[in-house]
């Protein structure tokens, strides 16, 4: 149901509540809207630019949602409460950081200034850390539904992620954005009464006023969702407009009228209002003689009264919240309000001319040539500020420390097996090895884990739920998965969208920061789909959430399913993502060693995110030679997690053959090929080529990346000089992602790979299809060294 909250039939907010003036709270907006305008002003025109290059900021974007934040802020607010802002708000932040007392006065204008102020929120690089980082368009509005999540789920593991709210502020064209709605209509969400979005209803987009947005169509999307919908369209003014004769036909024809139509009547004079307002429909004359003896300056103050800038609406509404479900208050505003600029179609990154700016100054009482003072403290606004600053103090969290990960359980796999399978066995005998680490594993996937083998550790640990949950299906002997839900569970299981996924993974990979408790979570999804969820999971990693993502099965591998589901790009991706390592192991045991390296980084405040890119194709795990000496063992275990290893070594090689992944069993087979028709192979298995090309840029001094270490003694073990002979990469995946080895020795090399749309087929067919299989390694060998 949809509850409305500026109508004629709720009291609370009629026009005797509404008329009520807050002068302290007016004080403080009013010094809020001039702040976040001067910001923005300084940056553009005040700071020197050598270069030229345009600034930017959002002086009508901070004017829209000014009331809400001020409102907000001031009075609704509580301490454990978290926000995401939406982006281009972020002056209309640092004001209010700045009014409060947390920011000082020579921040303001470093607005987009390297090392000052970002241009959007953010968590780890603004001076003020923001609840959640937002810029993201959709991802950053969404963010708080899996901080919601991530709470409760440590409060269910550890009873130490207390309360609050979850606050999310959106911008009305950000609702176009598919990720907000995959998110919305999620399962889980539904029983999240934390979370509260507060939509900045502006109708206008970046290039013009959007024709078709109504209210309607979103109040029943999210009431179709579950969320309690409260909608505050007008203020105290209308509304007392509307209670007097012809008021309901002046109600119909502001609630019939166009987008472009009411922004259109925002820019004209009172004598023009009262000649298009009432417009030429059934009404038209009862809205004429209502309006024609209004003053005009009440005419023009009525026509721009919506409830997201009426305090008393704005305050009724946040008083309604049900706390039982999620709830979206869609507040009416207007772009630029209070501004020069306001309401024009064109107005999204226009400034404020000097003598605008000026104007606007004289009309909130301060002076333009000292913009940064704060208010009275003896004030009314001044005391008010300090009441919110005391109220919203928060405790400091110092961050627990993250459990120890062995980097090695012993153990060393035998017959045949696959890196996915190797993924669940690893987490089970970790479990087993380092409960402590065991217990601050979570995972999380869309759908599928039991394609994607973590089916005993689902049976092991259950799933989370805030509260038990009956498997009708316990008592099933032809059940393999047990679905056993409850509150101490580990897995968490949602929809099949894998942009949720990975956004719940940021969070929970943010909760060593927000909450003093570490957690280790993994996100498993077909590897094809990593491309799909690149956006939100990088945005997470940006945020400084700390995860790791399992991408599997993998590559053209995956013979038979086709083209729709061979992923291509996804060793590059892994190598360019920046805060990630990127591993694709070759055998069970490199899944284990760089599985335990990557959950060793996670949860700490120099930690780093994980890729895993694993197979289902059935290896041979004698293959791998593990050594026996623990010595050994050790040194190649470090290389291992280090990027590569040398898998074969020959007396004398002519050619080199390097391999990840998958392909080791081609790569050893084309070896022993060569080596018989007489040109003896080496053979290196590459576990993370992004490791590699950072250690040959720290060669050449080009990264000074601290965490996680390079390993630059691997890339000399394994590709030493007096060894530097013709190499043929290979990889399933493209083939550039190992193309940058030749450039280590300056050596002739092959690079073979996946260029192409896979297709249906066996494993040798489409291996040859691609030019991957023993054949072309051989071939493309013998064109190098014969």
């Amino acid at each position: 149901m949809t509850s409305t909250v500026a109508s004629p039939q709720t009291a609370t907010i009629g026009a005797a509540a509404g008329i009520r003036a807050d002068a302290a709270l007016r004080e403080v907006e009013e010094r809020v809207l001039w702040l976040a305008n001067a910001i923005v002003d300084h940056a553009n025109r005040v700071r020197p630019n050598p270069s030229g290059l345009k600034v930017g900021g959002h002086q009508a974007s901070s004017a829209s949602i000014t009331t809400i934040m001020t409102a907000l802020w001031l009075e609704t607010l509580g301490p454990e409460d978290r926000v995401s802002v939406k982006p281009h708000a972020s002056p209309v932040l640092h004001a209010l950081e700045f009014l409060l007392g947390w920011l000082p006065a020579e921040k303001l204008t470093t607005l987009r200034e390297f090392g000052g102020l970002q241009s959007y929120p953010s968590r780890l690089k603004d001076p003020v850390p923001a609840d959640y980082s937002t810029g993201s368009v959709g991802i950053g509005a969404t963010a708080p539904i899996w901080g919601a999540i991530a709470r409760r789920y440590v409060n269910t593991q550890f009873g130490t992620g207390g309360s609050g709210r979850q606050w999310s502020l959106v911008g009305d064209a950000e609702l176009d954005e598919g990720a907000v709605w995959e998110a919305v209509v999620d399962p889980m969400v539904a029983e999240l009464g934390e979370v509260c979005w507060v939509v900045d209803l502006n109708r206008q987009s970046l290039d013009r006023v959007v024709p078709t947005m109504g209210a309607a169509r979103l109040q029943g999307m999210f009431a179709a969702a579950g969320w309690q919908v409260l909608t505050v369209k007008y203020g105290a003014l209308l509304e007392g407009l509307f209670t007097r004769d012809g008021g309901l036909a002046l109600r119909d024809r502001i609630d019939t009228m166009t987008n472009p139509e009411y922004q259109r009547m925002l820019r004209r004079t009172a004598d023009e209002l009262r000649q298009h307002l009432p417009g030429e429909g059934p009404g038209a004359d009862e809205v004429a003689r209502l309006i024609a003896d209004v003053p005009d300056a009440d005419l023009l103050a009525a026509v721009r009264n919506l409830g997201g800038h009426d305090l008393t609406a704005l305050r009724t509404a946040f008083a309604e919240i049900d706390d039982t479900r999620p709830t979206v208050v869609l507040a009416y505003t207007l772009k630029g309000y209070g501004l020069a600029t306001e309401g024009h179609p064109q107005n999204h990154s226009a400034l404020l001319t000097e003598t605008q700016l000026h104007e606007l100054a004289a009309r909130v009482g301060v002076d333009p040539a000292d913009p940064w003072v704060r208010l009275d403290p003896s004030s009314a606004g001044g005391r008010l500020l300090a009441a919110a600053a005391e109220r919203l103090r928060r405790g400091r969290y110092e961050g627990a420390p993250a459990p120890s990960v062995p980097g090695d359980l012993g153990r060393t796999p035998s017959g045949t097996a696959t890196t996915q399978a190797a993924l669940g066995r690893t987490l089970l005998d970790l479990n087993r090895a380092a409960p402590e680490a065991g217990a601050r594993i979570v995972t999380v996937s869309p759908d599928v884990s039991s394609s994607t083998n973590l089916g005993g550790w689902v049976n092991k640990v259950g799933v989370w739920s805030a509260e038990d949950r009956r498997d009708w299906f316990s008592d099933d002997p032809e059940t393999i998965l047990h679905w056993r839900e409850r509150p101490s569970g580990q897995h968490v299981e949602l929809g099949i969208a894998e942009v949720n996924l990975v956004s719940l993974m940021g969070e929970l990979g943010a909760t060593w920061s927000r909450w003093d408790q570490p957690l280790l979570p993994i996100g498993v999804m077909y590897d094809p789909f990593v491309s799909r969820a690149l956006e939100p999971w990088s945005y997470g990693v940006y945020a400084g959430g700390q995860s790791i993502l399992v991408g599997t099965p993998s590559g053209v591998t995956l013979a038979p399913e086709g083209g729709a589901h061979q992923s291509i790009t996804t060793p590059s991706i892994g190598l360019e993502q920046p805060g990630v390592v990127t591993y694709e192991p070759a055998f069970a045991l490199d899944t284990e060693w760089c599985l335990l390296a990557s959950l060793g980084r996670l949860g700490r405040p120099d930690g780093c995110s994980a890729y895993l890119r694993l197979s289902t194709r059935p290896v041979d795990q004698s293959l791998a030679a593990v050594p026996t000496d623990p010595a050994a063992r050790e040194r190649r275990r470090r290389q291992v997690v280090g990027g590569a290893y040398a898998l074969r070594r020959v007396a004398s090689p002519t050619v080199t053959v390097v391999t990840m992944g998958a392909m080791v069993t081609e790569g050893l087979a084309a070896a022993d090929r060569l080596t018989w028709l007489g040109f003896p192979a080496d053979v290196v298995v590459v576990t993370s080529p992004g490791l590699l090309f950072r250690a040959a840029q720290a060669r050449r001094g080009l990264d000074d990346v601290v965490h996680p270490p390079v390993h630059g003694a691997v890339l000399e073990q394994v590709f030493p000089a007096d060894r530097a002979v013709p190499m043929v990469t290979v990889l399933d995946g493209h083939p550039h992602t190992l193309a940058f080895l030749s450039g280590v020795h300056r050596i002739r090399a092959v690079h073979l790979g996946v260029t192409r749309f896979g297709q249906s087929g066996d494993l040798e067919s489409v291996y040859r299809h691609h030019g991957i299989d023993t054949d072309a390694i051989v071939g493309a060998a013998l064109d190098l060294v014969d």
